[in-house]
């Protein structure tokens, strides 16, 4: 009798009980961003991407700007890095960030700055309202700093009454708590 329920055990192992179809490709753990800021056709001139190695080619950069640093600093500071980009997702990202600056440029052109030039981030969430783009974006705005995923890249910069900055990058592997993906933290991890 052991022999058999052993046998039966053995026979059983790695086989799947009735239920939905497992896939064969591991699953994201998260749900990409709804896409915002977009232009109505995609950028014409869309450079072409250098392959890269598996680590996207930037090991011996990592080596060369880690060499006069104390041990484990690369490792301690992990939380700064930003998600790589693309040729074509930086492109992307640019012609988003023309789209935001005019919607941006609007705001200062209406006038009305308050203390130190910052404009009320009511105003500046209005505008970036108008692209589309909302708090399933990670909006985040204060002090005259704005920053938004646009589903493909963060476009950040500063809005007062004497500037309008823009700046395309990717997304924090940790960012400011509380901010939205493209906030870098300012404390560690």
């Amino acid at each position: 009798m052991a022999a058999a329920l052993f046998a039966i055990t053995v026979t059983a192992c790695g086989t799947q009980q009735g239920g939905p179809a497992q896939s064969a490709g591991p699953r994201p753990s998260f749900s990409p961003r709804p896409q915002c800021a977009q232009p109505a056709e995609a950028p014409a001139d869309l450079p072409s991407s250098p392959v890269r190695g598996a680590d996207g080619g930037h090991q011996k950069e990592r080596q060369e700007e880690n060499a006069d640093r104390p041990p484990h600093y690369a490792e301690n500071h992990a939380y700064r890095h930003q998600a790589p980009m693309t040729a074509e997702k930086r492109a992307r990202g640019q012609a988003s960030a023309e789209l935001i600056r005019a919607e941006l440029e609007k705001v200062r052109s209406e006038g009305g700055a308050g203390a130190y030039g910052v404009f009320a981030e009511e105003r500046v969430a209005a505008a970036l309202a108008r692209l589309g783009c909302g708090e399933e974006h990670g909006v985040y705005i204060g002090n005259g700093f704005y920053s938004v995923h646009t589903g493909i890249v963060c476009v950040s910069g500063r809005v007062t009454k004497d500037e309008l900055t823009s700046e395309v990058h990717g997304a924090y592997a940790e960012p400011q708590p509380g901010t939205g993906p493209c906030v870098e933290n300012r404390g560690g991890h």
